[in-house]
């Protein structure tokens, strides 16, 4: 994602240097003037936060959609950020919020198309795209895949402020106390958020037959940092 009106150094030694800076670093040089630095965290953090609205919003394209408006609001804050809290937790505040503003406009349009013409009940909702966590063992991985969409159907059945807490925590490794953070709630009720999502995980992959030790073991993991 380029950005007019700022002067892009090139050379590949100035990319290493970018490349080892810390996000916060690299934010207040995009503040200062250096497209290169915003170049940097968009790649660095592309992917991982495309992952977590996809998770959210359960649509790709959506996904992708949301993802340029969190960089655009990226870009247009620049000017007043300081960095106060992680990046990270910055970034994914900007990207939630923009999920859920989304997510309402959705359901006001789907209660005024309910009102209009009742009776097109399919849910055309795609599955959420990955359960398996970054950090399960190989073994795991070809278990998992066999296990995916029921893990997938399960995951997206969640309450929406259950699966954000379980998708932060699980799939990015975010902390707690940053979760509390992204959120605006206590670090107790985000704690509380994933022992509901893991229950309701387990819940309902016992009803389609799943053995929930898979889910134990993420929330051991998960609930223990």
């Amino acid at each position: 994602m380029a950005c007019p009106g700022i002067v892009h150094h090139r050379g590949p030694g100035l990319q290493r240097v970018t490349e080892s800076l810390a996000d916060e670093t690299l934010m207040l040089r995009f503040k200062a003037g250096d497209a290169r630095a915003f170049e940097q965290l968009v790649r660095r953090h592309r992917t991982p936060v495309f992952n977590f609205l996809l998770r959210l919003c359960g649509h790709r394209q959506r996904a992708e959609d949301l993802l340029q408006e969190t960089w655009l609001k990226v870009i247009r804050g620049a000017s007043g950020y300081e960095p106060r809290a992680k990046f990270t937790t910055w970034l994914y505040t900007i990207a939630r919020n923009q999920c859920m503003d989304a997510l309402r406009k959705e359901s006001y349009r789907k209660a005024e198309s309910l009102e209009a013409s009742a009776g097109n009940g399919a849910d055309e909702r795609p599955l959420v795209e990955r359960f398996a966590s970054v950090h399960a063992a190989p073994d795991r991985n070809a278990h998992n895949a066999a296990l995916r969409p029921q893990i997938e159907e399960a995951l997206d059945r969640l309450p929406a402020e259950q699966r954000e807490v379980f998708v932060l925590r699980e799939y990015h490794g975010v902390p707690f106390r940053e979760i509390a953070e992204v959120t605006g709630v206590s670090e107790n009720t985000v704690k509380s958020r994933m022992r509901y999502a893991l229950e309701g995980l387990r819940k309902t992959l016992s009803a389609m037959g799943v053995e929930g030790d898979m889910a134990e073991e993420a929330g051991a993991r998960s609930l223990a940092t």
